[in-house]
């Protein structure tokens, strides 16, 4: 018995060892969030996403964003780096493309048919009709992307997309919100002239995008800071940011625009009361960050997507309050008057009718 509990004791004196001395993960800077106000209000929970049709995968999971052709067929980027395609009732699976050693994330069609892919690993890329995969850019004033996320097309062929962090890849995404030293950036590239642009710099995990109706502005969500941020691209504030909408009740993932004066803002997951909790504490963020994954914080299991019109104010609030039927939501793109949910984690695309007013 004095034996086990030596040996017990070793063992403990070596993880506390390990998490008190050995060098930290990040290294993490100081923050205060805004209080939470939950999810009440515009953002009230409800059971809307409980009755949405479940289109199940046959193989492969994470189908982060979703995009549909012309055809009506449904695409998602997966986990294992192949974006499959569904035929328009979700019966049939195929594999479209295959990304090696990538992870396809943000997707949408450009006016000549070809697939725009934000890929975590491989930066933007395009790939045509026929499943050609070509590289568009990797990086940016001598910074590569580590972790390109998520993108939109204007009109005039500009592909706006974000490089979440130019610090820490796609599996290590908490590691950058912990530490909160704003890491991503808002980048365009133009197709006519291959040349990349940086629009801004140091946001606080970029994630989804977004153009607005008239394309004179463009979103984009800064998750580790709860908030959606608005870059001008045209008019008086042209060049210049501001925040669109600010202490959301949850991680702000992927975002869209119907077209029509509308924006569909995904939340996988609602806020962390631990995370926030420990944000103030530089030591503190800096030892969690040495806990094995299995016991850093986690996503909270819950379905919400937000409509929001372009002046930022809540229109609807759709929501699966214990993640049973919908869950870590990460994408939502309105297709006529059907919206379509893609998720990092779930081995399903979710459909329902978009609200209507």
């Amino acid at each position: 018995m004095k034996k086990a509990l030596r040996y017990g004791g070793g063992i403990v004196a070596l993880l506390l060892a390990y998490l008190f001395v050995w060098p930290s993960q990040i290294d993490a800077v100081s923050w205060n969030p805004p209080v939470s106000k939950g999810m009440t209000g515009a953002f009230s929970l409800n059971d809307k996403l409980k009755t949405a049709e479940i289109l199940s995968l046959s193989d492969g999971y994470g189908p982060e964003d979703v995009a549909v052709d012309s055809a009506g067929r449904i695409y998602g980027g997966l986990q294992d780096g192949r974006i499959i395609r569904l035929n328009a009732d979700g019966s049939e699976q195929e594999t479209f493309v295959t990304i090696g050693g990538g992870r396809p994330l943000g997707l949408a069609f450009d006016a000549a048919g070809n697939l725009i892919v934000a890929d975590a690993w491989k930066g933007l890329l395009s790939v045509s009709p026929e499943g050609a995969v070509t590289v568009l850019t990797t990086g940016h004033g001598g910074r590569p992307f580590k972790f390109a996320d998520d993108l939109d097309i204007g009109s005039d062929g500009k592909i706006y997309f974000s490089d979440a962090s130019d610090t820490y890849s796609q599996p290590d995404y908490t590691f950058d919100l912990m530490e909160a030293r704003g890491h991503g950036r808002l980048m365009v590239f133009d197709p006519a002239t291959s040349g990349t642009k940086m629009l801004l710099d140091g946001l606080y995990f970029a994630n989804g995008i977004a153009l607005s109706q008239n394309e004179d502005f463009v979103l984009v969500n800064e998750t580790g800071r709860y908030r959606v941020t608005r870059y001008w691209l045209k008019g008086a504030k042209a060049g210049q940011r501001d925040v669109f909408i600010d202490n959301l009740p949850g991680f702000p993932d992927g975002i869209s625009s119907n077209g029509k004066g509308v924006f569909w803002l995904a939340i996988p997951s609602p806020r962390s009361p631990q995370l926030d909790q420990a944000h103030p504490s530089v030591w503190l963020k800096n030892l969690l960050s040495k806990l094995p994954k299995a016991l850093s914080p986690k996503a909270i299991r819950h379905g919400t997507v937000v409509a929001l019109n372009e002046q930022g104010k809540v229109l609807h609030t759709l929501h699966d309050p214990d993640g049973a039927n919908v869950y870590m939501v990460t994408s939502v793109e309105q297709v006529g008057d059907l919206i379509y949910l893609g998720s990092l984690e779930a081995p399903q695309i979710v459909r329902l009718k978009a609200p209507v007013g």
